[in-house]
This record gives structure tokens, C-alpha cells and sequence, in this order.
């Protein structure tokens, strides 16, 4: 199996905690469009809560032979992105990012270069913040027959100081995962395991302690059921007894609708749930 990102450790248990739960907005929606000269089209828009919208629209072009994408997008807080890809071209698992950042409205700017090194056993990362500092955050892990180690930092230069470190260790397998880490300093522990029992069920348990907040530890447990080829359902439920619900269904070719629901076990009888749509159009 590939070596995954520092990040990416724990990939499978917070992508089933936390993917695919459709109560965090009111409505979403989502349009997908592809031209056959490669370039992709997407356009995005939520509804809070609190009755907020936001939006943004996004064009990717992509030369896969020669590892080329050039990403623009424009977004309702008026944030002007282009981002530049490329990948092998000046070495074989090496990928490069030049992120540009623009604000019309006040002319604040940014620009961050960012490095992915991919090698059978090894998966390096660096995040520089080129006006901000600098900064750089830079992660590193490694595998070996589906174990898995691992380390970030971050570093401010123009002070020369360390600004945070993190570690992590894991395991990997085709059918389940299990990963431990320390963020935030090393004052943020946490530990999860993945299973997919069968090509139906997949469940998830996650336990998390914050040092610097006392003794409390918190668990989450989630589970997914795919109900048949085209739709499925998931459910989490935590300490505090806060419980979520999805349900996602592949409508048409091309459609895909989920439904969600958060509430309070605790406080069924108050007005402390949440629901929330989202729709899907790819073509």
C-alpha cells in the first residue's frame, strides 16, 4: 500500500467520522462539469444555519502528460486563487504548488509554495508561506509493510523559532487501520481504529484527550451501511451524547442527493437539532 500523507494517517476513521454528514449547512449544492479539451468546471454554494450563504466557482485545466494543472477560483468573500501544479517533472515523485492569493478589496496578497515528495516507503511534505514570516510547515512520514511513522513542524523564519510539532504512528491493511497521534505540541492525543467488516459495513471508534483541558477523554463511534449499489447510510454518536444521521442516494446518472440530521439525546424535548440537504449534478 502507498505510503499516505502525515495527515492522512488516520484518513479512513475521520473520513467515515466526518464525510458525508449533511447537517453542518442547511443546503448545499454542488455542479460538476468536465469539457473534453481537460478542463473541469465546479461551482459551489452553501446555506449556515444562521441563514448566511456563501459560494465560490473554481476552473481546473489539466495536461496530464507533460504534469501540468492550472486551478482559478473566485469565492463570495471576494478571494481571487490561482494555483500551479506540477507533478514529476523535476523528479520522479515530486510535485510542485505555487498558490497565489489576491483580495481586491483591500489588495492584501499571498503567495505559498508547496513541495509533495512521494516515494514507495517514504511521503514528504512542505508548506511554505512565502510573505507570512516566512513560514514553513514541514511533515515527513514512513512504511514499511503497512506500519507507519511520522512527524511535522512548524517553523517561523524571520523570528527562528519553532512555531508547533506533532507526531504519529499507525498501521495500515487492507481492511482496517488503526492510527495514534499527538498534535498541538504533543498535548492533543488521539486514537482511532477503522474496519470495513464487509463490502456493506464499515464501522469507526475514535478516542481523543486534550491535555491542557483535564482528564476528560472524548469518544466517537460511527458506522455506514450500504444499503445497496446506489445509496447508503451512516450514523456517529459521541460522549456527549450528540448523535448524527445521513442518508445519500445516487438519484440519476449524474445526481446525488444526501439528507442529514444532528441532535441532543440529551435534550430531545428542546430545539437543538440540525438538518441539512445537499445536491450533487456531475456531468
Amino acid at each position: 500500500m502507498a505510503v499516505p500523507a502525515f495527515s492522512d494517517i488516520a484518513k479512513a476513521a475521520n473520513d467515515l467520522l466526518n464525510k458525508d454528514f449533511y447537517h453542518l449547512s442547511a443546503g448545499t449544492v454542488e455542479v460538476k462539469s468536465n469539457t473534453p479539451n481537460n478542463v473541469a468546471f465546479k461551482v459551489t454554494g452553501k446555506s449556515s444555519h444562521e441563514k448566511s450563504t456563501n459560494g465560490a466557482i473554481e476552473a481546473k485545466y489539466s495536461d496530464k502528460p507533460n504534469g501540468l494543472t492550472l486551478t482559478q477560483s473566485w469565492n463570495t468573500a471576494n478571494t481571487l486563487e490561482s494555483k500551479i501544479e506540477l507533478a514529476d517533472n523535476l523528479a520522479k515523485g515530486l510535485k510542485a504548488e505555487g498558490v497565489f492569493n489576491f483580495l481586491p478589496a483591500n489588495n492584501a496578497k499571498g503567495a505559498k509554495l508547496n513541495l509533495h515528495f512521494k516515494q514507495p516507503n517514504f511521503h514528504g511534505r512542505a508548506f511554505v508561506d512565502l510573505l507570512k514570516g516566512p513560514t514553513a510547515n514541514i511533515d515527513a512520514i514512513v512504511g514499511h509493510e503497512g506500519f507507519l511513522a511520522g512527524a511535522s513542524a512548524g517553523y517561523n523564519v524571520q523570528n527562528a523559532k519553532i512555531t508547533g510539532y506533532s507526531a504519529a504512528v499507525g498501521f495500515h491493511a487492507p481492511t482496517y487501520s488503526a492510527a495514534i497521534t499527538a498534535t498541538d505540541n504533543l498535548s492533543v492525543f488521539a486514537a482511532s481504529y477503522y474496519h470495513k467488516v464487509n463490502s456493506q459495513v464499515e464501522t469507526v471508534s475514535k478516542a481523543t484527550w486534550n491535555s491542557k483541558a483535564g482528564n476528560t477523554v472524548g469518544l466517537e463511534v460511527a458506522a455506514k451501511y450500504r444499503l445497496d449499489p446506489v445509496s447508503f447510510v451512516k450514523a456517529k454518536i459521541n460522549d456527549r451524547g450528540i448523535a448524527a444521521v445521513a442518508y445519500n442516494v445516487l438519484l440519476r446518472e449524474g445526481v446525488t442527493l444526501g439528507v442529514g440530521a444532528s441532535f441532543d439525546t440529551q435534550k430531545l424535548d428542546q430545539a437543538t437539532h440540525k438538518v441539512g440537504t445537499s445536491f450533487t449534478f456531475e456531468s
